[in-house]
This record gives C-alpha cells, structure tokens and sequence, in this order.
C-alpha cells in the first residue's frame, strides 16, 4: 500500500464465558507486520462488499466462525454489533489504515481453526490479554468497556448465556463481566423486576435443592433505565 493512499479495515472482538472467566478470542498473525503476535480476527475490506459483509467474511476466513445461526452448527455468532472506528495515523505500520471494529457475543466458546493469515486462534481471558498487534488491546479494552456499560440498561448480556440458566449462573455471568461482586438478593429483585426473563417450569438437579431454570423473554423490553439493575 502506498504512504499516499488510504486503507479501511475491519476488526472484530468476540467475547464468551468459560470457566468463570470472560474470554475473548484471537490469532496468531502469520505475516508481517507484527508476525507471531495475538490480534483479534479483521482485515481489508474489498471494494464491492460492505462493512459487515468484510466482518464476516475476515471472521470465517480467520477462525471457521461465521456469523448468524446456523442448523446442526456450533460456530456461530449470533450476536455482532458495530463498536468504533479507530484511525490513529501511526496505528498500522504499512501506511494510514482505519479500523471499523465491531463486538459481538457468543453463548460458549466456538470450535476454532486457524485460516490463512492466522497460524493459531485460542481463547485468551480479557485480564490475562498477551502482547499485541497493533492497537488491539486497545480495541479489546474499548469492547469490553462497551459490554459492561451495555450490560447495566440492556438485556445484552443474554448473549453470553445457554437458553435456560440458574439465578445464580446468571449472577455468576453479571459479575463475570462487570469485575465486580454483587449481593445475591439485591441482583435476583432487581433482575426479576426488570421482567427481562421468565421461569421455563423446569428445575436444574444436582445437590442440594433442585434450582429453577430461567429464559430470557423475546417479548421483553430489552433497553431499561441506566444503572437501574447494578448501582
């Protein structure tokens, strides 16, 4: 690319929950600049596909994931959202290159593979992130701003979790995200004024009491007042 000229690229941060941990997923760069350091999946746009087409495709090629629910599949992503647009002049060695970056949310880690520009892809926690390339930990840090502050006025959170969940893995997932501890009767008369979600009638079995299985009601309003969950 000429010093001259102008390049658009698109990044994409994914997110999951494992192991009482949040994860985000990234890859090993093959080439040069930065060859051998983790960034999270993107590339060029081309010249005749959109933004989200270009996310999409730099997703599958990278990682084997795509993007939208899939029959008998469990690399998908059913959740992307646009994040932010980085352009710092120095960001990208090989000349002047804007970032369009995007989030997105996945219920468990999805089975990766590397592709093509990429000579590994794995799970890496959000508070444990290694050396990277470019401004990525940057964009990483950004999205995971963005999630908690999404996580305190929309049911965005759901993305993250199976269809049915305890009260307490739903607990387990909030403080998860947000680094923080919250009060157990606090957070369930807060979650269930919220009317976010509704009990399935069937009941997770293990020791101790039988724990009620919840769902996240479609029919809900998912956008509720600021903070009004998690002060």
């Amino acid at each position: 690319m000429n010093r001259g000229q102008i390049a658009v690229t698109v990044d994409v941060v994914i997110f999951a929950l494992r192991d009482n941990d949040l994860q985000v997923l990234l890859v090993k760069r093959k080439y040069p600049p930065f060859s051998g350091q983790w960034a999270i999946p993107g590339g060029y746009v081309d010249v005749d596909e959109s933004l989200e087409e270009a996310a999409a495709r730099e997703l599958y090629e990278e990682t084997g994931i795509q993007v939208g629910e899939l029959e008998g599949s469990a690399a998908r992503v059913p959740y992307i959202e646009q994040l932010y647009t980085f352009g710092d002049p120095h960001r990208d060695p090989r000349g002047r290159v804007i970032t369009v970056a995007y989030f997105a949310l996945v219920p468990a880690p999805l089975a990766l593979r590397a592709g093509s520009d990429a000579s590994d892809a794995e799970w890496k926690s959000v508070h444990r992130l290694p050396k990277m390339a470019f401004d990525h930990d940057q964009i990483v840090r950004y999205a995971l701003q963005r999630l908690r502050y999404k996580l305190e006025y929309t049911a965005v959170g759901f993305q993250l979790l199976p269809p049915s969940f305890t009260l307490s893995a739903l607990q387990r997932a909030y403080e998860t995200i947000l680094g923080e501890k919250l009060d157990k009767r606090n957070f369930r008369r807060r979650i269930l004024h919220a009317q976010v979600i509704e009990p399935t009638g069937e009941f997770q079995s293990g020791e101790g009491r039988p724990a009620m299985l919840y769902r996240f009601r479609e029919d809900a309003v998912a956008e509720v007042k600021a903070r009004r969950l998690f002060p």
